[in-house]
């Protein structure tokens, strides 16, 4: 498992030496060592945190878990390397932002402050939702209470109904949330699209005077 930023770990520090955390370094190496495909690779599991340093977050986009074709996941929510075809989902992202793009690579938001997390950050190849029992879970929402006690003045974007249950952990009176189906075929429908997320961060993140996000 790749190490985490200074950034990171002066923050979570203490998550690292619970058992539930020693218990998740235990599986995955386990599973490695019975031939099973994990993704992302192991030096990709906390690109997110890596990326996005938590003293400078303006926006958390919260996903599930990665992909689980061969190639998709790299450690960001919803995104993909450019060289992979785009999924339904973040295509409907992208049609919601009304832009296109040669790339689906999201690592240019995460550089601009927007902190993509999956709630679970691993999974077995072919096998969706396939570590959702794995105590990621009691990390990541370590994560979310963290840069809401710690944090001022960020959007927090929900975007299904998983996701949405994490709003217990957020201080609405420090930040935005914001709520929106999932972008899935599936749902995208039921008000994702036209719910004008992006232009609703912007927005808040220009009334107080920081840099907006080029989408």
């Amino acid at each position: 498992m790749s190490k985490l930023s200074t950034s990171w770990q002066s923050v979570i520090w203490t998550e690292l030496s619970k058992q539930y955390f020693k218990d998740i370094k235990y599986f995955l190496a386990w599973e490695a060592k019975t031939w099973k495909t994990i993704y992302p690779d192991t030096k990709n599991i906390f690109n997110a945190l890596n990326t996005t340093d938590f003293d400078k977050i303006k926006v958390v986009i919260l996903g599930q878990d990665p992909y689980h074709w061969k190639w998709q996941a790299h450690g960001l929510s919803f995104s993909v390397p450019e060289w992979v075809k785009i999924p339904p989902s973040l295509r409907n992202i992208y049609k919601e932002i009304w832009v296109e793009r040669d790339s689906w690579n999201l690592t240019a938001w995460a550089q601009q402050w927007v902190l993509l997390l999956n709630a679970i950050l691993t999974v077995e190849a072919w096998k969706p939702a396939s570590h959702t029992k794995i105590w990621w879970w009691q990390f990541t929402d370590d994560i979310i209470q963290q840069i809401s006690e710690k944090r001022e003045w960020v959007v927090f974007l929900l975007w299904w109904a998983f996701a949405q249950q994490k709003k217990e952990l957020i201080d609405s009176d420090k930040h935005l949330i914001l709520t929106a189906p999932h972008p899935s075929p599936f749902s995208a429908y039921k008000w994702f699209f036209w719910c004008w997320h992006f232009t609703q961060v912007n927005t808040y993140l220009k009334d107080r005077w920081e840099s907006e996000i080029e989408w």
